[in-house]
């Protein structure tokens, strides 16, 4: 069994770092996903897909995955860069490009 811990993002929704600062181990599927030949739905027989272990630190969630005998990959975070912009450079007088509609 392999499985991955990562630091979950924050969503599309959130402005601040709030639920970001966990790390997470999920197992990676042991077989394919199928297409149900009645409804179409996509399924899977593999339960420890369905599992999502929560842990405070990534070495809570590594120790968890060596006494239990997992071999497991780390994926570290990547921080936001984040533009500097000024509201009031939106009416400077040398902008490059108009600010009228």
């Amino acid at each position: 069994m392999s499985a991955r811990i990562f630091s979950p993002a924050r969503n599309a929704m959130q402005s601040g770092k709030a639920k970001t600062g966990h790390w997470v181990l999920e197992f990676d599927p042991e077989q394919p996903r199928r297409i149900d030949p009645l409804m179409g739905y996509t399924t899977s027989r593999d339960m420890k897909s369905q599992i999502r272990l929560s842990f405070e630190t990534r070495e809570e969630a590594e120790t968890y995955a060596r006494a239990n005998g997992l071999s497991y990959r780390v994926e570290e975070p990547k921080e936001p860069r984040r533009r500097q912009i000024s509201y009031s450079d939106n009416f400077r007088y040398d902008r490059k490009t108009p600010w009228t509609h």
